[in-house]
C-alpha cells in the first residue's frame, strides 16, 4: 500500500523560496509518475509539475522558470523547489503518485494529505 507524506510548507514573503518534500512509502517508487498539484481557496486543484518514470519533466506555465521538481530514488522522495514565490502561489500543495492501468504493477492514483504554502505580499 502506497502512502505519501508531504512536508515543507509554511509562510513566506513574496519573492522567497520554499522546498516541499514528499516521502513515498511502499514498493515500486521508480515506476510511478510523481507530481505536485495545488488547490487555492475556492479553486479547483491544478497541476503544478510532474516527473515520469523515465525522468521526463513537465511544468504548468505558472511554474516554469520558478519551480523545479526532482526525484531522489534512494530516498523515495520527490521535491518541489519553489523560488520567486508570489501571493497567487498560496495554496495547499499535494503530492501524487500515478500509474495507469497498463502498468505491470497495476493502476495507482495516490495522494498525500497536502501541505499549506502561504505567500504574503
Amino acid at each position: 500500500q502506497v502512502q505519501l507524506v508531504e512536508s515543507g510548507g509554511g509562510l513566506v514573503q513574496a519573492g522567497g523560496s520554499l522546498r516541499l518534500s514528499c516521502v513515498f512509502s511502499g514498493t515500486s517508487f521508480s515506476v510511478n509518475a510523481l507530481g505536485w498539484y495545488r488547490q487555492a481557496p475556492g479553486k479547483q486543484r491544478e497541476f503544478v509539475a510532474s516527473v515520469s518514470p523515465k525522468g521526463n519533466i513537465d511544468y504548468a506555465d505558472s511554474a516554469k522558470g520558478r519551480f523545479t521538481i526532482a526525484r531522489d530514488t534512494a530516498k523515495k522522495t520527490v521535491y518541489l523547489e519553489m523560488n520567486s514565490l508570489k501571493p497567487e502561489d498560496t495554496a495547499v500543495y499535494y503530492c501524487n503518485a500515478h500509474r495507469d492501468r497498463t502498468s505491470l504493477f497495476g493502476a495507482l492514483d495516490a495522494w498525500g494529505q497536502g501541505t499549506l504554502v502561504t505567500v504574503s505580499s
